[in-house]
């Protein structure tokens, strides 16, 4: 994942600007295009900028070209190391199993790390493009597409979910309650290709996913490898979704639109993690975006529809709903008290109603909301909660032998508070219900939710960054996603097992992170290039 280890690589597009003493980048003296009319984060500057002049066209080639190649060896080396089949047809009776045991495995797994690490470079570099106002729209969208399509045709990346996925829409199909029974109640390919954990577990998943998952598994069949292509087919609307709002988003919230896709789309997460998982999360955060837009363009029932669809598929994005009153409380008119009661009981009133008519259409109940605890058995320290009650009873062993159970509840439930706190205050803070300052305080109750909660999974940042990408970022707040990003992309191993407790797996995920984050402001941070100072970008 290392970056900037090689001569800079330049194409169309790539202009060369001036530097500072030490590599960091500032605005040239000539002028420059920039990639949309609006605001523009400038690097070095610490703050977006605005300027008025062109839109920016350049399509930094070589940059995309770095990420395709990076994007097809972590599909390339998931045929040994990701989330591969039990039995595989594609390899199976071949001369090439040897790359799915013993060193042939750990030699899959060099590639996929080796893909990833080229993909977070080409996405570092795009970000100094873009915040630089050298590449606009065009250029970042031509990026999302072409280091997507890769990750798409392999097998899964960095998780198995999508098998259970595939059984929670059989289940169904046999006549079973999928909030009832894990997928170890059917026979056949998909049920052994689930991972252990989640065998027994019930479907977490709202009415409209379960929809979803049936009519791939009515297409599909037993075909596993089909089954897994047409359900990131099915979850790709949410990443179209993403694309065409998030622009339209950062120009209402005075972000810069490219920079947004930058950071809400073409992040790696979002490449490796929703698309190349897959994940539901995709569809979530995609509706998720588009109903807060529809909200603030006036357009409130829409809207409200359009992120209870979201929480159909997955209920964490139920918490933006709040927020959104506050925006169509201020289009109406009246006392504080009156629109607030208005918009409250009229959303709630639309909330209810289209939940109720995705159960009725997936004909299923409540059951899932049981099933939502359900994560809690993983046990993992990038949960703060959990890793504060592992840190308090490895502390506690020292004198005793302490109950596993009683630290990481309590600890849990602590977490769980405290979230509560945060979300309540956030969201009275937001009661001016100007656009801004909702969606950021929403934002930030969201990337609440993604550490506080029992357990946390890499794809969990995405949804907090499906709106902050759309806000004006700082220097600061870019450098912090993208080091935040680069970590949490290879914190499982790429067959999905967890990869937290090895320490030096961390560490050196953390040295890599810090050199990403480094690198999007400064061309050379570890100074290999002789020339430096007027390296191109």
């Amino acid at each position: 994942m290392s970056t900037m280890s090689s001569p800079p690589i330049t194409g169309p597009g790539d202009e060369p600007d001036s530097s500072e003493p030490g590599g960091r980048t500032r605005v040239a003296e000539r002028p420059v295009e920039r990639a949309h009319p609006g605001p523009v984060a400038v690097s070095g500057t610490g703050a977006s900028g605005t300027s008025r002049t062109a839109p920016a066209t350049g399509i930094p080639s070589r940059t995309i070209l770095l990420g395709v190649i990076g994007a097809c060896l972590a599909a390339l080396g998931a045929l040994g190391a990701g989330g591969i089949l039990v039995r595989d047809p594609i390899l199976s009776g071949t001369s090439l199993t040897w790359i799915r045991f013993g060193h042939g495995k750990n030699l899959a797994e060099l590639v996929v790390y080796l893909g990833v690490g080229l993909l977070v470079w080409a996405w570092v570099r795009l970000g100094r493009h873009v915040r630089a106002g050298r590449v606009g729209r065009k250029g970042v969208l031509l990026a999302i597409g072409a280091w997507c399509v890769p990750v798409m045709l392999g097998p899964p990346l960095f998780t198995r979910d999508v098998y259970s996925y595939l059984g929670q829409g059989l289940l169904p199909l046999e006549g079973l309650d999928t909030y009832a029974l894990g997928p170890a109640a059917l026979d056949g390919p998909i049920a052994e290709n689930v991972a252990w954990i989640w065998q027994t577990t019930p479907a977490p998943y709202g009415p409209l996913f379960i929809l979803i998952a049936k009519g791939v598994v009515a297409i599909s069949g037993h075909n596993m490898i089909a089954g897994v292509l047409l359900m990131r087919v099915a979850l790709i609307g949410g990443l179209l979704l993403l694309c065409w709002t998030l622009p339209r988003l950062a120009e209402r919230l005075g972000g810069n639109p490219s920079v947004a896709l930058w950071i809400g789309v073409a992040n790696p997460l979002v490449v490796v993690h929703l698309v190349g998982g897959p994940h539901n999360d995709l569809m979530m955060v995609g509706l998720l975006a588009a109903g807060t837009l529809m909200v603030m363009r006036r357009q409130h029932v829409l809207g409200i529809v359009l992120v209870t669809l979201g929480a159909a598929i997955k209920i964490q994005a139920v918490v933006v709903l709040p927020f959104l009153v506050w925006i169509w409380a201020r289009h109406l008119k009246g006392s504080d008290l009156a629109r607030f009661t208005r918009a409250a009981g009229t959303g709630a009133a639309v909330f209810f109603a289209a939940f109720a008519a995705c159960q009725l259409v997936a004909n299923v109940g409540l059951g899932w909301i049981p099933a939502l605890s359900a994560n809690s058995v993983v046990i993992n320290w990038t949960s703060l909660p959990t890793g504060a009650g592992q840190l308090a009873h490895g502390i506690a062993s020292w004198f005793y032998s302490p109950s596993h159970s009683l630290y990481y509840n309590t600890a849990r439930t602590l977490g769980m508070a405290l979230l509560g706190y945060i979300a309540v205050r956030q969201w009275w803070k937001s009661r001016d219900g100007e656009e801004a300052n909702v969606i950021r305080r929403a934002a930030l109750v969201m990337l609440g939710m993604s550490v506080l909660l029992q357990t946390t999974f890499p794809w969990y940042f995405t949804l907090a960054l499906a709106l902050a990408a759309a806000l004006p970022l700082s220097e600061w707040a870019s450098t912090v996603i993208v080091f935040g990003s680069a970590f949490q992309i290879a914190i499982s191993y790429p067959d999905g097992d967890a990869a937290s407790n090895n320490y030096l797996h961390v560490a050196v995920l953390v040295l890599l992170a810090g050199l990403a984050a480094a690198s999007l402001l400064r061309q050379d941070p570890l100074k290999f290039s002789r020339r430096g100072k007027g390296a191109h970008v």
